[in-house]
């Protein structure tokens, strides 16, 4: 039998059946290895679809990310970000490569070696409407979906019809790619925020709360504190925990537990990345603690939610600021 959805579930659930994703593809790139090109932060998301051989994508600090044929990276934030044929090889801007090896009539560009060959589909995108800013910011900095995904699975006729494109220069491909890329990017998107239910919160009309508000959805894997929070509002501990449950209606720890498992709600639903990774992602120390909490959360522990994302969660968050940082730690 279906389960009924929530009042807030079926809200959060029309809003995102609303989203209409407006793709721009830039370039069909075809790459001889040794290859690598680096972007820089820019206000518009973007996105890529490797559509044949392997690369690794880089974000920041964190380690190379591995990619295959089929795999879908969105970056909803406009990240910087380095994509190469494997880790070591050279970089540059994308703007110079672009430069020195122009796009064609086509949209298609070819750069790099002699070596193995990689085919990638590069752009951005923006949502009508666009997101309230309290869902845009629960999106990660990058959300990569590997082929192995359910979601790909569905998608790969799509992908299909869109590496048959590629095999012709003919006249409107690039239109095609931007209307295929619409159905990937919005369905990855959908994807992860489901699992936002709750924390969609409307303005914080507290400034110093909104801010930290805005902070800990921004990085809630960071090793945050109650003092820490509190200096970030500028006010003092007790002040801090009094206001943010009065604007939030949890206590600041209570949250960003909620924000965390959330987050870590997504990634189940929309990525194959390991338990234990997930639990890094969302600043938890081990897969043990992480899991505890979790099926407190949800009931269930994070592979029973993969398997089946859409259960209910249980509303078992403490709001004590105290006892919520024992539960975040158990």
């Amino acid at each position: 039998m279906d389960r009924i959805l929530t009042p807030r579930e079926d809200q959060l659930t029309s809003m995102l059946r609303e989203i209409k994703v407006r793709s721009m593809v830039y370039c069909l790139s075809d790459f001889g290895a040794p290859w690598g090109f680096s972007v820089g932060r820019s206000p518009v998301a973007k996105f890529h679809v490797l559509l044949r051989g392997s690369a690794a994508l880089t974000v920041g600090d964190a380690a190379p990310v591995p990619l295959t044929t089929g795999d879908l990276v969105v970056l909803p934030h406009g990240t910087g970000h380095t994509i190469t044929d494997r880790p070591g090889s050279p970089v540059r801007q994308l703007d110079a490569i672009v430069s020195e090896c122009p796009v064609d009539e086509n949209g298609r560009m070819s750069y790099g070696g002699d070596g193995s060959r990689t085919r990638l589909l590069c752009g951005g995108f923006d949502l009508d409407p666009a997101l309230p800013d309290e869902l845009a910011e629960f999106l990660p900095p990058v959300l990569t979906l590997d082929s192995g995904t359910g979601m790909v699975r569905w998608l790969e006729p799509l992908f299909a019809l869109l590496e048959e494109q590629t095999q012709a220069a003919a006249p409107g491909a690039a239109a095609i790619f931007a209307k295929l890329a619409d159905v990937f990017v919005a369905q990855a998107l959908r994807s992860y925020l489901a699992a936002a239910d709750g924390l969609a919160l409307p303005a914080v009309p507290d400034p110093g709360v909104a801010r930290t508000v805005k902070k800990l959805r921004s990085r809630p894997e960071a090793d945050w504190s109650i003092d820490a929070m509190a200096r970030s509002a500028g006010m003092s501990r007790t002040s801090f925990t009094t206001r943010f449950r009065a604007a939030v209606g949890q206590s600041p720890m209570a949250y960003l537990t909620e924000l965390r498992l959330r987050r870590a709600a997504g990634y189940l639903s929309a990525t194959t990345k390991s338990v234990r990774e997930i639990a890094r992602l969302t600043g938890y120390g081990n897969e043990a603690s992480f899991s505890k909490a979790f099926s407190r959360l949800f009931g269930r522990p994070p592979g029973e939610y993969r398997r089946e994302p859409l259960a209910a969660p249980r509303q078992a968050t403490p709001t004590h600021p105290e006892s919520a940082a024992a539960y975040h730690q158990t």
